[in-house]
């Protein structure tokens, strides 16, 4: 599955797989599923999408300023990565990190996300440790001077909303959050 958004953006959500109903159906990432209604909702309202709704990669979205990418490339089984999956898309992912020069924050959307991105910055020698970065909601993380911003979020996913673990005003304040961050 293709990654989506804007390649000079300063913001980069990092989600977890491909759905296999929504992303794998239409085309595009967080497209045709609940969690992608929630997340381009959000970008919308935080100024980062053109619309609130992605129907098909032909709707006409167009992503301001933020990019949209994935740890594993295809949909898992059970909505569950394997550690052998990850391993055969982290080569994408970290091509995908080189050729987005101008990022200055990057949203983990879900632990395996925020696992994944920080495994790569330790085994490029940002961080030495992943001690100091315990996962948890809109919590924001300097890695090393001149790196990215991170911040941690919940995932948009329906076991999260519908329990009400995440909230819109919770998704959106991410985004608030990351906006700011980028702007200065």
């Amino acid at each position: 599955m293709p990654s989506f958004g804007d390649p000079k953006a300063r913001v980069l959500v990092i989600g977890l797989a491909p759905a296999a109903h929504g992303a794998n159906r239409t085309g595009r990432m967080f497209t045709g599923d609940r969690s992608g209604d929630w997340l381009y909702r959000a970008l919308y309202h935080t100024g980062f999408a053109s619309q609130p709704q992605s129907i098909s990669r032909d709707d006409g979205l167009t992503l301001h300023d933020i990019y949209i990418t994935a740890a594993a490339r295809c949909a898992p089984p059970g909505n569950k990565p394997t550690t052998e999956e990850l391993s055969n898309c982290r080569p994408y992912f970290e091509r995908e990190l080189e050729l987005l020069p101008n990022i200055r924050v990057v949203v983990a959307l879900g632990r395996i996300a925020f696992d994944q991105y920080l495994a790569i910055l330790k085994a490029n020698g940002v961080i030495r440790s992943r001690s100091g970065f315990a996962f948890g909601h809109n919590r924001r993380f300097v890695t090393a001077p001149g790196a990215p911003l991170l911040i941690s979020s919940y995932h948009p996913s329906q076991q999260n909303t519908l329990t009400g673990k995440l909230t819109e005003k919770m998704l959106l304040d991410v985004f608030r959050n990351a906006r700011k961050a980028a702007a200065g």
